[in-house]
C-alpha cells in the first residue's frame, strides 16, 4: 500500500514565554500559522523495517530523524508490524523556524495511521505527537491555532480575516538556528522569559475581529532577545522589511527565518528585491500567499 502527504510549514504570530516548567521546559503561549511551504512525503509499506530516504544531503535518515522517530512510535503504540519505505522531498529548510521536521513528523502519524486502517484514535495520536516534540501537536491539523503548555495543548481559534488576501515573504539566510540553544539562551534575558499570559488570545481576538494594522504591534516573539543578540542580521532584516511596505514582520520560532506580511503579491516581491539588494541573495526568498491550503 503506498500513500503520498503533504507537509506544511507554520510561522507563530507570537510566541511568548511565560516560564519554567517543573519538567525542565518552558510554559508556553503561542498563535500559530499554517504556511502554504510544503515537503512531500512518499510512504510504502513494504519491508520489515523503517526506512527512510532524503532528497536533501545532510538530512539524517535514522533516527536522528523525527520522522523515523514518529514511525517508530506508532508501530509501538498501534503493535502493527512490518516495514515502511519512506521518502521525505525536502523544500523547508532545516533549523529555519518553520516547524519542517515537527510537520513531517506529524504527517507521518496521520499517514500510518490511514494506511493501517485508522487503529489510533485522535487522542492517542496526540499523545504521540506531544512526546515526539512541542511543535508536532499542531501540525495534526491544519488551521491557524493557540498553544499553551509546552506546545502540546492546541485551541481552535476564530478565523483571523484581519490575515485574508495577505501575502508572506520569508527570508532566510544561509546559517540555522539551533532551538534548543535559543530556549537556553532565554536565561540571559528575565524579561522576556517571564511574561504575562494572555497574549496569545488577545492577539487572536484582535486578529479576527480588527485589521492587521491595529494588530501588528502585538506580535512578538520572547525568542528574539537571545537570538538577535548573537545573530544581529537577523533584527536587521526584521526592522528593513518594516521600514521598505510590511504590515508586520518576525522572527519565525527560533529562527534563523524572518517573516513579513505584506498587502498583496507585488509587495512581497519588491520588498524581497529591496532586501536582496541591500543585504544579498539569500538560500530562501519566498513569497506565499494566506491562508494556508493544505489540499
Amino acid at each position: 500500500m503506498k500513500l503520498s502527504r503533504q507537509s506544511h510549514c507554520k510561522i507563530n504570530l507570537l510566541l511568548n514565554v511565560t516560564g519554567r516548567r517543573a519538567d525542565g521546559f518552558h510554559e508556553l503561549e503561542m498563535l500559530m500559522l499554517p504556511v502554504p511551504l510544503f515537503d512531500r512525503l512518499d510512504f510504502e509499506l513494504a519491508g520489515e523495517r523503517i526506512e527512510l530516504t532524503c532528497n536533501r544531503p545532510g538530512i539524517p535518515t535514522d533516527a536522528g530523524n523525527l520522522v523515523c522517530q514518529a514511525a517508530e512510535s506508532f508501530a509501538a503504540k498501534a503493535s502493527v508490524s512490518g516495514g515502511v519505505r519512506i521518502h521525505l522531498e525536502k523544500t523547508i529548510p532545516a533549523e529555519g523556524g518553520l516547524g519542517g521536521g515537527s510537520g513531517n513528523a506529524a504527517a507521518t502519524l496521520l499517514a500510518l495511521n490511514e494506511l493501517h486502517g485508522q487503529p489510533l484514535a485522535q487522542a492517542a495520536l496526540q499523545a504521540l505527537a506531544a512526546e515526539l516534540g512541542s511543535d508536532v501537536p499542531f501540525f495534526l491539523q491544519a488551521e491557524a491555532a493557540v498553544a499553551k503548555g509546552r506546545g502540546e495543548i492546541i485551541e481552535p481559534i476564530a478565523p483571523l480575516t484581519a490575515l485574508d488576501g495577505k501575502v508572506l515573504l520569508l527570508v532566510r539566510p544561509g546559517f540555522g538556528v539551533p532551538t534548543p540553544w535559543a530556549y537556553r539562551s532565554l536565561a540571559q534575558f528575565p524579561d522576556a522569559a517571564t511574561r504575562p499570559l494572555g497574549q496569545a488570545d488577545e492577539l487572536a481576538k484582535r486578529l479576527a475581529n480588527g485589521s492587521l494594522a491595529a494588530a501588528a504591534g502585538a506580535f512578538y516573539n520572547s525568542l528574539e532577545a537571545p537570538v538577535f543578540d548573537k545573530f544581529p542580521l537577523l533584527k536587521l532584516l526584521k526592522e528593513h522589511a518594516l521600514a521598505n511596505g510590511a504590515e508586520a514582520a518576525l522572527l519565525c520560532g527560533s529562527g534563523s527565518t524572518v517573516f513579513a506580511i505584506c498587502p498583496d503579491t507585488a509587495a512581497a516581491q519588491s520588498l524581497g528585491q529591496a532586501m536582496e539588494s541591500k543585504f544579498g541573495q539569500q538560500p530562501l526568498t519566498q513569497v506565499v500567499r494566506l491562508p494556508c491550503k493544505t489540499g
